[in-house]
């Protein structure tokens, strides 16, 4: 896919024209807004994009950032809401497991994985805790203060598996003063929401935060054909406490926890076999074209549990499933994913010059799903997947900072992980006689030990030169154990490996005038290796992949006007992407399915673009924010063995386009605030674009997106501590697909991304 830059300067002026055509005829969106003393400058907002806080305009780093008054007024349910705040940013939910399986991709670069032997290329970090698996990472946009999303490799101060950027967010701190709010919101497919937030303290020494939500659909978004049920029900509940201690001047201890508990149908996933594949060619389940599954809508799903004959004596395992609605014990209709977060953080200002942080945390996570993977009213291939997993962490970082020269921030960091899967396989193609079935168990758990070193400086020559220098040392080391429980198409096996990466980082900023700077910036990530998770010999088990490692190179340009009213940003990117892990399929004679997912080290690529960010106030009061995102993602080598290891045929795939790597990307919004007689009118709305892009590997023509747009928008009215407010998201219905996935010529499955919704909500503070 080829970018033609020639177009760049009428496609930016068609997106800022576009956005200030919005901004004037009716509600568009905006950045987090406090009035100065004219009432006439956006907020100096602050970000701690370096681990500390700074103005966003005065770091040289690609960050776009989002404050709790637009998170609030975009009536979020999760983060996939709130993609819009940066260019170059897919973000999608790929309905493979329970608790939400992210696909988060910058410039380009993500996972879209399920299994969690396969790291995170984009690091999601709540309240300054790395999430290890995309499992969980799509975090519920409650009390969310602050989101901020870093673009480009970010080894420096979070390490590794950030190659592709961090989306980092921040929730409040408890106040130490009495109060706090409550909301309820109802909405359609019977989706009812409530959660609360408390604060009191005696407002010098000690504070509590209490927390606690509920979310509950009753219906589905999707009409099952077999059954008549609406699927995709789900019930969301969480508590949480939030502990701060200042026993003296300049000492802060932090205590959290957070309870989360989700239950919920299985995924939703939609066949769309195509002439050339078996389950079409030999079962019938053909899609009617590539732009329509079996099902005949997207919104309409086949899978039925509860279709199936158990005779005894065709199970090799001798396990007999109850009838009705239950594989093994659990229920298809009720998957389950709970989370539990423990930690703990001192902030300690040894002096005015010197301070010390410390974070401990555990993250813990407990899923059970059956997944229905064909996607049809036949059992063909399902799989049972109860899996758990934790990780402790724990960063210690002294920063200095005496507002001279120099400053700087260094640091250690320890990591510990640990999962493990106990996979049921239930397949009923390809077998012997009519009914049977094979159940192939396979029992994954794989653990991981990461230590770093890291530091970053600033050096300010005067008053308008900065140079920047960082740098991380990381040592991996990880641990599989596979267990076959005695099954022939299984595989026992052990292994371990280390590796160990530096990664440097060089900025140099020059402050050219009051309100404007332009920076240069080198910066490489780093992506562990590891072991796959999904196998099918010994030696698929025990030969590692090897890291992954991008250098990224940037020009910047951040830019305030207009006393404060425009500001505007831009960068330049080019990245060199080595050794990048990739998945692929290949045929297995040892396999109960025929074939085996690997990863590998199989190419290299180039990624290039530009980015353009505007946010505008206008003297009415109405706030404006744009942004644009150009792309361009090319293999520049690509060879994967499709054979099998006696008889390896190596292809070519350096033609195929990057998975959620859309050429153009671009949203306008905005808000407007009304004073009423009583009260006020607080009006948001906000549309993304995104061109053609593909969800899978092999680019199948049944599983690309076109291009597509999504408008979301919101109406509320304030008065003394009330609010009623009415919102819609996905006004435009789009229905592009979050997810796509070729199984080695058997048949291809996608998931399909939420559908229009709107809702009521009331709530009060005090």
């Amino acid at each position: 896919m080829k970018i033609k830059f020639g177009w760049l300067p009428t496609s930016i002026a068609v997106a800022l024209a576009a956005g200030a055509s919005m901004a004037l005829t009716g509600p568009a969106l905006a950045q987090d807004m406090a009035e100065s003393e004219t009432g006439t400058a956006l907020e100096e907002v602050t970000v701690t994009a370096r681990k500390r806080e700074e103005a966003l305009q005065d770091v040289a780093l690609s960050v776009s950032a989002m404050g709790q008054r637009e998170i609030d007024a975009n009536f979020a349910t999760d983060l996939r809401d709130l993609t819009y705040v940066s260019p170059n940013l897919v973000l999608d939910d790929t309905n493979q497991g329970p608790g939400g399986v992210a696909a988060t991709y910058i410039r380009g670069i993500g996972v879209s994985e399920v299994e969690k032997n396969f790291d995170p290329a984009v690091g999601v970090v709540v309240d300054g805790v790395f999430r290890g698996t995309m499992t969980g990472s799509i975090v519920r946009a409650i009390d969310l203060q602050r989101v901020e999303v870093l673009r480009g490799p970010q080894g420096t101060l979070f390490g590794r598996n950030t190659i592709g950027g961090v989306i980092n967010l921040e929730r409040s701190k408890p106040t130490m003063e009495s109060g706090g709010k409550v909301r309820g919101s109802y909405g359609d497919y019977e989706t009812a929401v409530l959660d609360g937030i408390v604060n009191f303290g005696n407002g010098e020494t000690w504070g509590v935060k209490l927390s606690a939500s509920y979310r509950d659909q009753g219906e589905g978004y999707f009409k099952n054909v077999t059954t008549g049920r609406r699927d995709g029900q789900s019930e969301y509940k969480a508590g949480g406490v939030n502990l701060l201690f200042a026993p003296a001047d300049g000492v802060e201890i932090e205590w959290t926890s957070l309870i989360e508990r989700t239950d919920q149908d299985s995924n939703q996933l939609l066949n769309v076999a195509q002439p050339g594949q078996v389950f079409c060619d030999v079962y019938a389940w053909c899609s009617p074209n590539t732009s329509t599954p079996v099902s005949g809508d997207r919104y309409r799903v086949g899978q039925a549990f509860d279709n199936y004959t158990w005779p005894t004596e065709r199970f090799p395992t001798n396990q007999t499933p109850d009838p009705g609605f239950d594989h093994f014990g659990l229920s298809p209709f009720n998957s389950t994913f709970d989370a539990d977060t423990h930690q703990v953080e001192v902030r300690w200002d040894l002096n005015e010059n010197y301070r010390i942080d410390y974070i401990g945390a555990r993250w813990e996570t407990e899923e059970k799903v059956i997944t229905d993977w064909d996607a049809t009213q036949d059992l063909l291939f399902h799989t049972d997947r109860p899996a758990e997993y934790e990780q402790d962490t724990h960063e210690l970082r002294l920063t200095y900072d005496a507002g001279e020269e120099l400053t700087y921030t260094v640091g250690a960091y320890y990591w510990d992980s640990e999962y493990e899967i106990r996979l049921r396989s239930l397949i009923a193609f390809f077998t012997p006689f009519d009914g049977f079935l094979l159940d192939l168990p396979q029992t994954t758990n794989q653990t991981s030990e990461s230590k770093a070193l890291f530091f970053e400086g600033d050096y300010r020559f005067n008053e308008a030169w900065t140079l920047t220098v960082g740098g991380r040392w990381t040592d991996d080391d990880k641990t599989t154990d596979q267990f076959n429980e005695g099954n022939p198409f299984t595989t026992t096996a052990s292994a371990k490996e280390s590796w160990s990466e530096f990664t440097p980082k060089v900025a140099l900023k020059w402050d050219f005038q009051d309100d404007a700077m332009l920076y240069a910036l080198y910066s490489r990530g780093y992506r562990a290796g590891g072991f796959n998770g999904r196998v099918d010999s010994v030696e698929t088990a025990t030969i590692p992949y090897d890291p992954e490692t991008v250098d990224n190179y940037e020009l910047g340009y951040k830019s305030r006007h207009m006393d404060g009213r425009l500001q505007f940003n831009a960068t330049l990117f080019y990245m060199d992407y080595k050794d990048k892990q990739e998945e692929i399929q290949q045929p297995s004679e040892t396999s109960g399915t025929g074939q085996v997912t690997r990863v590998v080290n199989a190419s290299n690529a180039t990624i290039s673009g530009a980015e353009l960010e505007l946010m505008y106030l206008f003297e009415s009061g109405l706030t404006m924010r744009a942004n644009l995102g150009l792309l361009d993602a090319e293999y520049d080598d690509f060879l994967v063995d499709v054979g099998t290891p006696d008889n390896p045929v190596f292809a070519d795939f350096s033609s195929l386009d990057f998975r959620r790597a859309p050429e153009v990307t671009a949203s306008v919004s905005g808000e407007y605030e009304v004073d009423l007689e009583k009260g006020s009118l607080l009006l948001h709305a906000g549309a993304r674009y995104m061109s053609s892009h593909e969800v899978d590997f092999a680019n199948k023509p049944e599983l690309s997106n076109g291009s597509s747009t999504v408008v979301d928008a919101s109406i509320s009215y304030f008065v003394n501590n009330w609010y009623l407010s009415a919102f819609g998201r996905n006004l435009t219905d789009d229905d592009s697909y979050a997810l796509g996935f070729d199984v080695a010529g058997l048949w291809s499955y996608a998931a399909v991304r939420p559908p229009r919704t709107y809702g009521f909500e009331v709530g009060y503070s005090w």
